[in-house]
């Protein structure tokens, strides 16, 4: 009987289903994400909580909702209150702060 000579083949590759699959779950995750609302920058405090400046500094805390700042803070002026890391007014209290009678002054190098 004659033996036939069969060509071997490699197996199909699953590479590229497989990594397009893992990149359409991803996309899927990034949409999800922004339909439901949620930013990619960090909140400048959790959920229940506002943040506070350290008067005289350019400190900062975050404290719980309904409870006053700790003695030697104080809440920021209405409509200056930075909410992300590094937005505007994140920024600006970098050097800038509140004095002891509540007025807004800029920071000298190294306060």
């Amino acid at each position: 009987m004659a033996r036939k000579n069969r060509v071997r083949t490699a197996p199909p590759a699953v590479g590229g289903r497989a990594a397009r699959a893992v990149v359409g779950l991803a996309l899927a995750g990034v949409a999800g994400a922004v339909l439901s609302g949620c930013s990619t920058q960090d909140a400048t405090c959790g959920g229940g909580e506002y943040p506070v400046l350290r008067v005289g500094s350019s400190g900062s805390a975050c404290q719980p909702d309904g409870e006053e700042p700790p003695k030697g803070y104080a809440r920021y002026p209405e409509g200056k209150v930075p909410e992300h890391v590094g937005d505007k007014w994140g920024t600006y209290w970098n050097d800038h702060t509140l004095d002891k009678d509540g007025r807004i002054v800029k920071l000298k190098d190294g306060e």
